[in-house]
Order: structure tokens, then C-alpha cells, then sequence
């Protein structure tokens, strides 16, 4: 490697590298971790200085699980702190209802494990540590794309030393919904929409303990997640209307969720301020393309999902599963041509496609019935009926939920280290 390459970064200097991921997310560190272990020259750069930010995904559903189980990492990361999920129950209208039941599922991990995605970030980066192929840049920020001709051949950077230029045979975004490298590269989107926001918010939690993850009554909704010492609550509002809940007041805003949720009436002290609720924009979209020549776009980067669900994470995962099955060993061997990268679209476009689809119905007959104003009292959709009076529907929704549409298994090669 010359003297610009891989492991300096010097202040106008530049880098070169077999595969350039730009954002540290569930996506970009599984895919550099998966990379790293077949010995492909990668680099990921994460524009902050951690992985810690509150209010990410933090559900790691079973497919997730099984992945991090072929790669023979389970036992370590089921040991870091983390609660589990199997039954989703519901207060729909004043009615119980039981939405999913995972023990019902024949998968190897039949739960969902809730865990900060910071010590989920900081299992990969450390178990990928142990691969001289991998890097993790943090503090680094992608701010554009190198091209030659109508190639992506890396992006431009900044960094506390300075600008850097890192020149790549590849270059994956992972940096999300509002992505820079999807914008800089001119990608078009679709935009599915949807009916809300969200507000997300911690409350103080006792000794007290409800199995009911999601409320709804007639203009209000929200979804509650027990985490062991707090509340992690998700507040359902109507798409735009934020600054409205804001004009009312925090309190008549803490009174609204009490009323929704009794149980937080002590823990709601916790929200002091506006400050402690962050807004969720949600929105539902997909790429029309994910490639340019030399540069491919996987998880929200490509397709932004809704939060019904709460699979945005292992969707990432999935994708990062399939670029690395589609692409490792070609880029062992040199830069995959633009086909090549569109073998990723092709294997995943399906699997985005239906989960979004089936979120959208989600949406038109339960999201948007619920946030619906009026004083009328809500009823609960016939499909919620159905699933609660048959049990083995319950496990039909279980699977979609954690273990998705046709979900990826790792065949990428794993090289000796020292290779």
C-alpha cells in the first residue's frame, strides 16, 4: 500500500481502500464486520465520536440473532445487557388483544432481545477488531463523492486533523435516511408516506410491571417498551403535527400520556422539558435505483421504513447479510461492476417491498383509525380480532415481525487470519 493509504490520516493526504462504508449504523458496521472477516481492505467512517445516541432502534429481532449466530458471536452478545420480548399484547379501544406470539415460532431464538444499539455498535466494532482488514474512522464525516467520470470512486471527508480524500473500488452508503452519498450521487426516491410522527420519551419505572406494549384509544396511541429500570415510550402523533402538541404545554402533553398509560403516572416526572422527547419523522420511501457505477446504497439509505414493527434495524442487517453473500469474494478479486451491485437490489427489492407494503396497512387501518380525532369510541380493526381469537395467527404475525420475508443467512467466506 503507498503512503496515503489505509492507515494514516494526514490533513490534505489521501487513502486508499478496497471498499469505503460510509456510516457506522446497524448496516455499515454488520457489512464492515462481514467484509473485514473475508479479508477485504474496508473502511468505515462514522461521523460522531461514539455510537451513543438515544432513541435508535434498539430491537434485535430473532433473524438478527441467527445471523450473529452463524457467525459465532451469540454467546458474547447475549451476554451484554438486554431484555426479551415473545408476546405482544395490546389495549385497543379499552379491549386486550394479543398482536403476536414469538414462542410459537421454530427459530433457534424465539424472542426478541431489546438492547441499546450503542452496545450492539460496540459488539461489532470490537469483535471486528481482531481483522486487520477492517477500520472504523469515527469523527469522520463523508461531505461528498470522488468520481472519475461517471464512476463513484470514494468520497471526500472531514476529519479533527482535517480534509481527507479516500479513494475506494467501492463505496457503500449506510448513512441513512437523510444520506449524503444518496443526495451527492443524485438517486431518486419514491416516497410511500405516512400518517404520523412519533415522540419518544423515557419514564421513571418502580417496582410496577405491565406486558401491554401498545395503547390506543380514539386519537391517541402509543407504545410502551418495559426496560427494566425505565419506560421507553413512543408517542403516536398526526404527520406535521409536533409544534401543535407543543403549543398546548408539556403538562397537558404529560397528562394525554398518563391518561393513555396510567402506569407511567409516577415515572412521567421524568420528562422535564421539552428537551426529553425527541421527534421521530417518519417516513416510508425506497430508492428507484440503488446503484451509480461504483457505489451501492443498502438500509435507510436505500429504503426508509416505517416503525410498525420495529424492523428497521434487522432489515439493515439483512441487507448488509446480502451484500457481503453477493460481493464479498468479487471484491477479494477487484471492484464488482455496476451488475454486480445491482445483485443486492435484485435479492432484497422483494423482502423491502412486502414489509413495506404490510406496514402501509398497518398504517391506513390501525395508525390512521387511531389518530382520527373525535370523541368517537375506537374499534378495534377486524384483523386484530381475528388475530387475537386464533392463536396461530398469532404466530403468523410473529413471523413476520421477527424473522421477516425470506431472511438472509451468512455464506460470505471467512479468511484465515493472517492471510
Amino acid at each position: 500500500m503507498d503512503a496515503g493509504s489505509f492507515s494514516e490520516r494526514q490533513p490534505g493526504r489521501s487513502m486508499s481502500v478496497r471498499c469505503c462504508i460510509v456510516g457506522g449504523g446497524p448496516a455499515g458496521m454488520m457489512l464492515g464486520y462481514l467484509l473485514g472477516r473475508a479479508g477485504v481492505e474496508t473502511l468505515v467512517l462514522e461521523k460522531h465520536a461514539d455510537f451513543f445516541r438515544d432513541f435508535r432502534g434498539d430491537t434485535v429481532h430473532p433473524s438478527t440473532l441467527q445471523v450473529m449466530d452463524e457467525l459465532g458471536l451469540i454467546d458474547g452478545f447475549l451476554k451484554l445487557p438486554h431484555d426479551r420480548l415473545q408476546k405482544l399484547d395490546g389495549q385497543l379501544g379499552g379491549t386486550m388483544v394479543r398482536i403476536a406470539d414469538l414462542s410459537r415460532l421454530s427459530v433457534k431464538y424465539p424472542f426478541i432481545a431489546f438492547m441499546p444499539q450503542w452496545d450492539f455498535l460496540n459488539f461489532l466494532r470490537e469483535q471486528g477488531g481482531k481483522y486487520p482488514s477492517l477500520k472504523v474512522m469515527m469523527n469522520t464525516e463523508a461531505t461528498d463523492l470522488l468520481w472519475s467520470g461517471d464512476t463513484v470512486a470514494g468520497v471526500k471527508a472531514n476529519t479533527p486533523e482535517g480534509p481527507i480524500e479516500i479513494h475506494a473500488a467501492l463505496t457503500v452508503a449506510c448513512d441513512g435516511r437523510h444520506s449524503v452519498v444518496r443526495e451527492r450521487a443524485n438517486l431518486e426516491m419514491d416516497e410511500i408516506g405516512a400518517p404520523m410522527d412519533v415522540l419518544w420519551f423515557r419514564a421513571g419505572k418502580g417496582a410496577e410491571s405491565e406486558s401491554m406494549f401498545a395503547r390506543i384509544e380514539s386519537g391517541r396511541m402509543m407504545v410502551t417498551f418495559d426496560r427494566g429500570d425505565y419506560w421507553q415510550c413512543a408517542y403516536v402523533i398526526a404527520k406535521g403535527q409536533y409544534e401543535a402538541v407543543k403549543s398546548r404545554g408539556l403538562q397537558a402533553f404529560q397528562n394525554d400520556v398518563v391518561r393513555l398509560a396510567p402506569i407511567l403516572k409516577s415515572g412521567i416526572s421524568d420528562v422535564k422539558t421539552w428537551d426529553d422527547v425527541k421527534l421521530l419523522t417518519v417516513a416510508v420511501n425506497r430508492l428507484k435505483r440503488w446503484t451509480r457505477p461504483g457505489l451501492l446504497c443498502i438500509g435507510d439509505a436505500a429504503h426508509a421504513m416505517s416503525p410498525v414493527g420495529g424492523v428497521g434495524v434487522n432489515l439493515a442487517v439483512q441487507d448488509a447479510v446480502a451484500t457481503a453473500n453477493l460481493l464479498a469474494a468479487k471484491l477479494v478479486g477487484g471492484a464488482p461492476t455496476e451488475d454486480d451491485l445491482d445483485a443486492v437490489r435484485r435479492r432484497r427489492e422483494f423482502p423491502m417491498r412486502m414489509t413495506q407494503a404490510m406496514q402501509v396497512v398497518v398504517q391506513n387501518k390501525l395508525v390512521s383509525a387511531a389518530l382520527k380525532p373525535g370523541d368517537q369510541t375506537f374499534k378495534v380493526p377486524l384483523f386484530a380480532r381475528l388475530v387475537n381469537a386464533i392463536p396461530w395467527l398469532q404466530g403468523v404475525t410473529a413471523r413476520f415481525v421477527a424473522v421477516g420475508v425470506r431472511p438472509e443467512h451468512v455464506h460470505s467466506p471467512e479468511a484465515k487470519l493472517g492471510e
